[in-house]
Parts: C-alpha cells; structure tokens; sequence
C-alpha cells in the first residue's frame, strides 16, 4: 500500500486535505495537526482545511482510525476532537520546548526552503500585539500558528500560562473547524441536495481565502502606513 502512494505521489498533494484522509486516514490528520503547530518546517501544511474536510467525513473516519463506531455523530466528532486536540496541544508543546532551547539562534538562521524568518518575524509581532490571547488567536492563522509557540518559548513565556492557552486554543480550533465541516455538510446536503464531498477543492480554497485574508489585509494595510513607501 505504502509502495504504491508513493509511486503516485507527487508533492502538491500534500497541500490536498483528501489526500491526507484517502490515503491515511485519522492518523494521517493527527499526524499533519501535530506537525503544523510542533514543527516549523509544517507551515504549508493544510491545517484548517484539513480540519474542516475532516469533519466532513467524520463518520467514515471513526471506525477505520479506532476500530470501533459509537453510532452518534456528534460522540463519534467529540472522540475525533479529543484524538486531534492532543496532537495539537504536543505539537504546539514541541514548539515551545524548541522555542525555548534555540533562541535567539532562529531570528540570526539564514532563509532555506523549510524556513523564513520572515514568517517567525511576523509571529513575534503578532505575540508582542496580544500577549497570551496570541496563542488562542494564532490557531486560526496559518503560518503564524506554526511559529507562535516558538516565539513564545523564546521570550520565555511561563510555562503555565502557555500550556493554559494552549489548551484553550487548541480545543476552540479543532472543534470548531470539525463541527462546521460536518454540520454544514448535513445542512446543505438535506436542504438544497449538494454534497460538499463532490466539490473538495472550491471548498478548500474558500477556506484558505478566509484564513489567509486577515494576513493578507495584515500586508497590504502596513505597506499604506507612513514611511513604508518608497520616494
């Protein structure tokens, strides 16, 4: 099985949140949730996408993942959201622990494929502007949710304090994307007859349209500001 995924891999699939669920399952997903927020090189992982097309097939995703079927929706969603919110909260935790033990070493590294400073850059800024509210916001940002526990082990934050928010955050953002994949699905799928399952991509870029934008806004607001422009 393993042979032949990677026989017809290629590397944009991994910016396809059912490629993740086709060819992994459940673990796949705890998997890319850990990595996105515990690795800095996770950044172009599909974190909110993957979450909410997760939720869409929550149901077929259960039992192959647990080995068991509770038969309820919302308890098989509820067991799906305890599975990925661990993984998030170690993620975020392996971020932190790296935060706190490279340092200033990270803001001095040179650019390469997997790392831009640029982005951890961005999310000390983002951390310096909320505080400890950061950790909860920085869930539903991508790119700056990957760097944020970095940065807040390196201004060596308290360690309770961020494991409170951690929590807090995590829980808020698994929850919340897996809960509106699927009942959106069962929504507009019982009402108006359409099956969110037959168009993945139009809705996968309608989420990564709506998670980018307030960087986007972020970007071209700042460049406006006075003294940012070029004479």
């Amino acid at each position: 099985m393993l042979h032949f995924i990677l026989l017809d891999f290629h590397w944009t699939q991994l910016l396809q949140p059912q490629w993740y669920i086709e060819n992994g399952g459940l673990w796949f997903v705890v998997f890319v949730v850990f990595a996105e927020t515990g690795l800095f090189a996770g950044f172009f992982l599909p974190g909110d996408s993957l979450l909410f097309v997760t939720g869409i097939f929550s149901n077929n995703l259960i039992k192959p993942g647990l080995g068991f079927n509770t038969h309820s929706s919302f308890l098989n969603l509820a067991a799906l959201g305890i599975i990925i919110s661990i993984a998030g909260i170690i993620g975020n935790t392996v971020g932190y622990w790296f935060g706190r033990k490279s340092g200033p070493f990270l803001f001095e590294r040179k650019d390469t494929f997997f790392f831009k400073k640029k982005y951890l850059l961005q999310a000390r800024d983002f951390y310096d502007k909320h505080g400890g509210g950061a950790i909860v916001m920085a869930r539903f940002l991508p790119i700056v949710r990957t760097f944020a526990p970095i940065v807040a082990g390196i201004v060596a934050m308290d360690k309770k304090k961020f494991a409170f928010y951690n929590m807090i955050g995590c829980v808020a953002w698994v929850f919340t994307m897996l809960f509106a994949g699927h009942y959106l699905q069962a929504i507009v799928l019982r009402y108006f007859k359409f099956d969110l399952r037959d168009h993945l991509e139009i809705i996968v870029i309608g989420i990564v349209l709506i998670t980018t934008l307030p960087l986007l806004i972020k970007i071209f607001t700042s460049k406006k500001k006075p003294g940012n422009t070029n004479t």
